[in-house]
């Protein structure tokens, strides 16, 4: 039996066109196309909601050979609208598995395309940059793929509005607070418990709350929409300002609420640690009077290395954006801490005298190296530092 259901048909909005052949969902979606260089973890790549509203083409070339299972999924929220792969394995093979990356596919509605020429598409999207895309298994337009049926799927790609401007935050949150107490896959006895966190749900992933788990931090999840006087109201000890998709400068009420949130004069709340990743770090910088900019395609995988301006050490990191932050447009007393050694774009803010800080990067991984995991300790240290701190002042 086949691993694949029949043929489909990629048409990208400037008019290149790619044949393969079908699995997971069917249907037709019009979506950002991006791609990812990560040697593994499609899974945690498909259910991240940073990928909301994309569809992703994998660099690697054998894709589903571990299988899926739902330990390993990043969010139950919108994520990934296609994914295009080289090949897809016909075998599942891992302890862990519990079910076949075709049907996991099938469960989120996710449309797969596989005998790909990826290597053509990358260097396609390196050449010309990210851009909107059709994806489509409906036998009316890859039966035969005539030009007028082509035609319109580039139509509808071209139609489509750019994710420039586009707010997909609100698509993606949380609809109602909740605390998360799940530690790591696998870790037997996490830190017990000693500190509060809130964190911004701006398309969460799953790794940041169960390595804040691991070091002894209770984290409450909240909306993108949650006032800043509501958060404050719970009396954190420190706030996290999570991954997510879309244009950054285009979610002006988070913005608007962060710049309340570092802009107080209350001392308490000055020294209230804050740490931002990949979409919360570009907020934070646009709170803070920075600009963000689109990327030409990107930056997807778990090879890009960041050099730490403080004392020149170099990590390995997982990234997903399409946005950066303009180094020019950082304020007094915002003081660029990471760069990536790529493009040379800013990868880390902080706060000169304050508990605040940000990197565009994900050093929770999932998937990715682990270079960057000691962030975390910082931030959980800076977190129990104020929480001493306050509970020797109250």
């Amino acid at each position: 039996m086949s691993r694949y259901y029949g043929p489909g048909l990629l048409v990208l909005a400037d008019g290149r066109v790619f044949r393969g052949q079908s699995f997971g969902a069917k249907g037709t979606v019009v979506a950002e196309l991006v791609f990812n260089t990560a040697l593994y973890g499609y899974q945690e790549i498909v259910s991240d909601p940073s990928y909301a509203e994309q569809i992703v083409c994998l660099t690697a070339v054998e894709i589903g050979n571990v299988g899926t299972n739902p330990d390993d999924d990043e969010s139950e929220q919108p994520a990934a609208r296609g994914l295009v792969i080289r090949s897809l394995s016909p075998v599942v093979s891992n302890y862990r598995a519990t079910t076949s990356l075709h049907d996991w596919l099938v469960g989120r509605g996710v449309i797969g395309l596989a005998e790909v020429d990826t290597r053509a598409l990358t260097r396609h999207l390196r050449d010309h940059g990210s851009v909107m895309a059709a994806l489509t298994t409906d036998p009316a337009h890859v039966t035969d793929a005539s030009p007028s049926s082509i035609a319109s799927l580039r139509e509808l790609a071209a139609g489509a509005p750019p994710m420039q401007g586009r707010n997909l935050v609100d698509a993606v949150t949380t609809d109602q607070p909740y605390t998360w107490t799940t530690p790591s896959w696998g870790k037997q006895a996490p830190a017990p418990i000693d500190a509060r966190v809130v964190a911004y749900d701006f398309g969460i992933k799953r790794n940041i709350l169960r390595k804040l788990r691991d070091r002894g931090i209770e984290t409450t999840v909240v909306p993108a929409s949650t006032p800043i006087a509501e958060v404050l109201g719970r009396e954190p000890d420190g706030v996290f300002l999570s991954n997510g998709p879309g244009d950054p400068a285009a979610v002006e009420h988070v913005i608007a609420q962060l710049r309340e949130l570092v802009g107080g004069a209350d001392a308490r709340r000055r020294q209230l640690p804050i740490f931002g990743i990949c979409l919360g770090h570009q907020l934070l910088c646009l709170a803070l009077g920075g600009r963000t900019y689109k990327l030409e395609f990107g930056h997807h995988g778990g090879n890009h290395p960041v050099r730490d301006e403080r004392d020149k050490s170099i990590a390995i990191t997982s990234q997903n954006h399409g946005f950066a932050v303009d180094v020019d447009s950082l304020g007094d007393g915002v003081k660029l801490t990471h760069i990536n050694l790529f493009d040379r774009t800013v990868a880390g803010v902080e706060l000169e005298g304050r508990p605040v800080f940000g990197v565009q990067y994900h050093p929770e991984a999932c998937p990715g190296p682990q270079d960057s995991d000691a962030l975390f300790q910082r931030f959980v240290d800076a977190v129990r530092e104020h929480r001493q701190a306050s509970s020797a002042g109250a």
